[in-house]
């Protein structure tokens, strides 16, 4: 039953933090294209790691954590307002490459079928 409402609650922060993200100034958020990955939350709901990705590149999403963590205190008040949770957990945000690796992914898998393609057409 725990983790149910562990897992609840780290969609709903998941959900809150893109929302705040987007309403961010800092020069190191805006435009980067950033994606939140995954929230993970202890299961006192003390702590949540928060994993960022950018479209663009794990540099980017390095240089957007920096600006996350200075606006840490902004997005945790912001978090606990809207979810009314009766303590909001304290947030650490970490750079992730799992988008990039994703894209990467994909150009290969659509390199290959077009390779194939290729291949069927010169067959016939």
């Amino acid at each position: 039953m725990a983790g149910y409402r562990v897992g609840r609650v780290s969609e709903d922060i998941k959900r809150e933090i893109v929302a705040i993200i987007r309403e961010l100034k800092d020069p190191r958020v805006r435009d980067k294209f950033l994606t939140v990955v995954r929230v993970d939350v202890s299961s006192d709901l003390s702590y949540a790691k928060v994993y960022v990705s950018s479209m663009s590149g794990i540099e980017d999403a390095k240089e957007a954590v920096k600006g996350l963590t200075s606006a840490t205190g902004l997005i945790r008040r912001e978090v606990g307002s809207k979810l009314r949770l009766r303590k909001t957990p304290e947030l650490k945000f970490i750079a992730d490459d799992s988008v990039q690796h994703g894209m990467e992914i994909f150009r290969k898998i659509e390199s290959t079928v077009t390779d194939s393609a290729d291949e069927d057409m010169g067959n016939e």
